[in-house]
């Protein structure tokens, strides 16, 4: 079973690499008539991974017809508690190793694989009116910044940058995950925030990114798994395969991700 597990997903993967390298809810485990997995999945994935996964996940699709890939893209540590508090779900890709542990640890998945690392960057508007040029700015009164909550990935990151750099910040508000986050100084809410590299990347031209001297930065590494209580494990462990694959690391250092 396992041997004839392995073949299947070896041949979504090299159909996927061989046709897609540039490119609801779950259901139950079905094969197509070409011995791939088909039918549809939920992947729970952390808010950063927004472009990269939503590009992967129609790559994904169009590799295997057949098949539909549902996201729910949030905070990971909300993610965790809604997995081991019973949502349906067939993966789960986190910002963080401790977000994925919670889930292992609540028996909801049994191991994970890191799949890619990201690091921090300041986000300022366009014109920068604070005219913040460093983390030592952000300390500075009447400087509005704002930072993930602590729980989650991007707000214990975070704390661990500013602590590295011996600034103290006092922000205006402390968001549910990191696209709020950076709404904020999309908005012109805030004048600065601590976000990851590829949401700068992601925000093109509606913010400005200011680099972290790699001294003092810090980085997470996403970790993914498929659950154990996956309603089509065929097609999730496909999928996982798919995000680690040359097909979708490419989509993946695209979005500014570094390798694992």
């Amino acid at each position: 079973m396992r041997a004839k597990l392995s073949r299947v997903l070896i041949g979504l993967v090299a159909l996927a690499l061989a046709g897609c390298g540039s490119s609801g809810s779950s259901t139950s485990s079905s094969v197509s008539a070409r011995g791939y997995p088909s039918g549809s999945i939920t992947v729970f994935a952390a808010a950063s991974l927004t472009e990269s996964f939503t590009a992967i996940g129609r790559a994904f699709e169009a590799a295997s017809p057949g098949t539909k890939v549902t996201f729910n893209f949030g905070a990971s540590s909300a993610l965790a508690q809604q997995i081991t508090s019973g949502a349906p779900a067939d993966v789960f890709a986190a910002a963080s190793a401790k977000n994925m542990q919670q889930v292992v640890d609540g028996k909801a998945a049994n191991a994970s694989t890191a799949f890619a690392r990201n690091v921090l960057e300041i986000a300022v508007p366009p014109g920068n009116p604070a005219q913040v040029a460093g983390l030592a700015d952000l300390g500075e009164p009447g400087v509005k910044v704002v930072l993930c909550q602590p729980q989650v990935p991007c707000g214990a990151l975070a704390q661990t940058v500013l602590g590295k750099a011996d600034v103290t910040v006092e922000p205006v508000s402390l968001e549910a995950d990191v696209r709020s986050t950076l709404a904020k100084v999309q908005l012109g809410e805030a004048d600065a925030a601590l976000v990851y590299v590829t949401d700068v990347t992601a925000a093109r031209d509606k913010v400005k990114g200011i680099e972290i001297p790699a001294g003092v930065n810090a980085a997470t590494t996403y970790p993914i798994a498929t659950l154990s209580d996956s309603k089509n494990t065929d097609l999730a462990q496909a999928f996982v395969a798919y995000v680690l694959s040359s097909a979708g690391q490419s989509e993946l250092t695209k979005a500014g991700f570094e390798a694992p």
